[in-house]
């Protein structure tokens, strides 16, 4: 086996045939004269030949130098050419990633921005979950999560905010043409509200006031559902109103299928983030699927766009 002397030497003797000296090759390789000059005297005597004929007007190969010289310069470029294709393999996304997402928005739009991702990236395995339960990515194994809603302050993943999750009042034309708009929330009183239940509860409607402070309002539904799509659903069959997120109803909302009710009202945001466990370095197939998801949602997601 060549020893890391045996190669130093060679990586001297190779520079200094191409600079024409000792001198230069050492200011290239940032050693000095005599460093450059002993490696590559060990190195013809390893050998046990003369590399380089050597005068104070001449520097050049001797013949055995010329054909080592080529067979280095060969070898040393299968070198390079092998430490950057293990390189590329390294830094390249491979090997299983699994994704977990809220179950709505993860189908509408993360899952198509991961088979882009898997097209592009075919020694990436994605295994993806789709799921709206709090979960413990470092117990159940999971490498990447996206979730919409405040963070835990007390959680110890890495995160990374992807966006921030608007919503709107709305409802039909024809409901609206039924029952009139609210021209305030406390009119909504007087409304059919389709609201998210869970456990038996019905989860408050958030706004923000004149100061910019978030305020719940607890509302009375006559449908409560604990999915959005059949919320979405109940409001576009002319049964009430909803406060909607923009990137689920943004095409109805475009479209004319659905109005936005008290459009002067602000709502409360939610931030979407991405987030997974802590590693020493970020792994390639994780970068690449939070970046990806960073630049098609920053600074503005694509349903808000007008």
């Amino acid at each position: 086996m060549i020893s890391a002397e045996h190669l130093k030497g060679i990586s001297a003797f190779v520079q200094a045939a191409d600079a024409g000296g000792f001198t230069l090759a050492a200011e290239r390789l940032g050693l000095s004269k005599s460093g450059i000059a002993k490696s590559v005297a060990r190195l013809e005597d390893r050998l046990g030949v003369r590399l380089f004929n050597r005068t104070t007007r001449r520097f050049a190969l001797t013949a055995e130098g010329q054909s080592f010289y080529e067979t280095c310069v060969r070898v040393l470029a299968e070198l390079e050419s092998a430490e950057a294709a293990l390189n590329a393999h390294r830094l390249r996304p491979h090997g299983r990633l699994r994704v977990d997402l809220p179950v709505v928005f993860g189908r509408r739009w993360v899952v198509p921005i991961l088979l882009d991702i898997g097209v592009r990236y075919p020694e990436l395995s994605l295994e993806v979950s789709l799921t709206d339960r709090r979960i413990d990515p470092i117990e159940e194994g999971i490498d990447l999560v996206v979730r919409i809603g405040d963070l835990d302050d007390s959680t110890t993943l890495v995160t990374r905010r992807l966006g921030l999750q608007k919503s709107v009042l709305c409802a039909s034309p024809d409901y609206i043409e039924s029952h009139g708009q609210p021209t305030s929330l406390d009119e909504l009183e007087d409304h059919i509200c389709i609201v998210f239940g869970r456990g038996g509860h019905a989860l408050p409607w958030w706004f923000v006031d004149g100061k910019g402070t978030p305020f719940a309002r607890a509302v009375n539904g006559q449908f409560a559902f604990n999915h959005s799509d059949a919320i979405c659903d109940a409001v576009l069959a002319d049964q009430g109103i909803a406060l909607l997120s923009t990137w689920l109803i943004a095409d109805h909302l475009r479209e004319g299928r659905l109005i936005q009710i008290l459009p002067k009202v602000e709502t409360r945001g939610f931030p979407i983030h991405a987030l997974w466990p802590h590693a020493r370095h970020m792994t390639p197939k994780v970068r690449v699927v939070v970046d990806e998801l960073a630049s098609r949602f920053l600074p503005e997601p694509p349903w808000d766009r007008h």
